[in-house]
C-alpha cells in the first residue's frame, strides 16, 4: 500500500488521531506533549502515530494535508491543525466538543 493511500486509511478510520513525535505517554516534543496532554484531557480515547518510528509517514505526512509541523490532529478525517491550533480549541472548549461528537458518531456506526 502507497504511504499516502496509509495515512488517508488511518486518517479515515480513526474518529480522532494525532500524528505526533513519540507517543502519547512518552512524547519526543513539547508541542506532540501539550497537543497529547489536551487530548487526553477531553476524556475519550484516540488514536495515534509515532512519526519517529515510520519514516515514511514522517516523509509524506506534509504534503498529505499541506501541513508541514507535527503534530497533526485529524478528527473525522479532517486536520485540524496543529499544537496551537489544538490548544487553542481546547482552552475555548470546542475540541471537547468535537472530540465527544466524534468518537459518539463512530460508536453509532
Amino acid at each position: 500500500m502507497d504511504v499516502l493511500e496509509r495515512i488517508k486509511e488511518q486518517v479515515e478510520s480513526n474518529p480522532v488521531i494525532v500524528y505526533m513525535k513519540g507517543t502519547p505517554q512518552m512524547p519526543q516534543c513539547g508541542f506532540s506533549s501539550r497537543t497529547a496532554a489536551a487530548l487526553q484531557q477531553c476524556g475519550e480515547e484516540f488514536a495515534y502515530v509515532n512519526v519517529l518510528m515510520d519514516p515514511e509517514i514522517f516523509q509524506n505526512l506534509p504534503q498529505f494535508a499541506n501541513w508541514p509541523t507535527f503534530p497533526q490532529v485529524y478528527i473525522n478525517g479532517e486536520l485540524i491543525g496543529g499544537c496551537d491550533i489544538t490548544l487553542e480549541m481546547f482552552e475555548k472548549g470546542e475540541l471537547q466538543k468535537m472530540v465527544k461528537e466524534a468518537v459518539a458518531t463512530n460508536k453509532g456506526t
